[in-house]
């Protein structure tokens, strides 16, 4: 998607507005595993998940090519909504943010604090995300899509962070929602020319992406109810899918049981919070650690932002409702 120019631009950018994240390798982590595990730790930034760099180039891009548009609109399961709202409400725009009914309480709240209006629309994502287009179009507002090329520019930034800082890692294990987030690692990943192999994590409650790929075409599921809410989408981006159908290695399904046991092995061994999304690249390679015996292994812990009922249940040993 992008030259190695475009991405150290977008890297710059970014650093203007946050300090890069760190990539830990910890021990007790490798221990669990078997695997030397570096661990990029995007619930470090300024909104607690990686969508924020996004924010950063999407807002930028905006400014330049419409400085007249007095907001924004998009949908969110919460993330990619705290990202467009900081950005936005920086640049001096409007963010209207819709979420589905039964979205995390705390995630509300977080864009709200934001500067963001945050409206309740639909049974999930998808269906909030229809209507918020609808509503950009008919206010005059700019459309925030769940993918779009300046929105992968600026998370590719940690890509790069992390390919830069360590060396020789033979596998990266990356979630996929929409699909900026490996879409990134795969852009970063070819502009480097490494032989790094990408492989995208989608939960077993929402399997749109894998369904994909392994049809060779969109594939759409009838729900897609899971607690990593990151992943939570029905509807695979056509624009995502022709990407990492091409340059991920493969897709692996992990279900939210495995994805509350990798919470709780992120706090245990770092005490570093992980939401569902964020943890599911560790519950991936849990599942594939025999295969990875030997191997340099990156995981991208995408965000940090679980709501505290939903934590409690974790730590008791549960599995949290969707």
């Amino acid at each position: 998607m992008f030259s190695l120019d475009e991405i150290e631009a977008a890297t710059a950018l970014v650093h203007r507005h946050m300090p890069a994240t760190p990539q830990y390798s910890w021990p007790l982590i490798n221990r669990e595993l078997g695997v030397e595990t570096f661990v990029k730790h995007e619930n470090h930034t300024p909104t607690g998940a990686f969508k924020v760099r996004g924010g950063i180039t999407f807002i930028d891009w905006l400014r330049r090519e419409r400085p007249a548009i007095r907001g924004i609109c998009t949908a969110t399961r919460g993330n990619h909504g705290q990202s467009q709202a900081r950005a936005a409400t920086a640049a001096g725009l409007a963010a209207k943010i819709y979420v589905p009914e039964g979205n995390s309480a705390e995630k509300n709240a977080a864009m709200r604090a934001f500067g963001a209006e945050v409206i309740v629309f639909g049974q999930d994502f998808d269906e909030a995300r229809v209507e918020a287009m609808r509503v950009a179009e008919a206010e005059g507002l700019a459309v925030v899509p769940p993918f779009h090329r300046e929105l992968v520019r600026g998370v590719a930034s940690y890509a790069f962070e992390l390919f830069s800082a360590v060396q020789n890692l033979d596998t990266v294990y990356v979630p996929i929602g929409c699909g900026s987030g490996i879409c990134g690692v795969i852009s970063v990943r070819d502009a480097l020319g490494l032989k790094t192999r990408v492989v995208g994590v989608v939960s077993t409650e929402a399997q749109a992406a894998k369904l994909s790929v392994e049809a060779g075409r969109l594939v759409e599921t009838g729900s897609a109810r899971t607690f990593a809410d990151g992943m939570a989408v029905r509807v695979p981006v056509r624009e995502a899918f022709e990407i990492y159908a091409a340059g991920a290695e493969r897709i692996v399904a992990v279900s939210d049981a495995e994805v509350a046991e990798a919470i709780r092995i992120y706090f245990r061994s770092s005490h570093n919070l992980a939401e569902g999304a964020g943890a599911a690249p560790l519950a991936a390679l849990l599942q594939e650690k025999e295969r990875m015996q030997g191997k340099r292994v990156g995981v991208i812990l995408c965000g940090g932002n679980i709501d505290t009922d939903k934590f409690v249940t974790v730590l008791q040993g549960g599995t949290p409702a969707p």
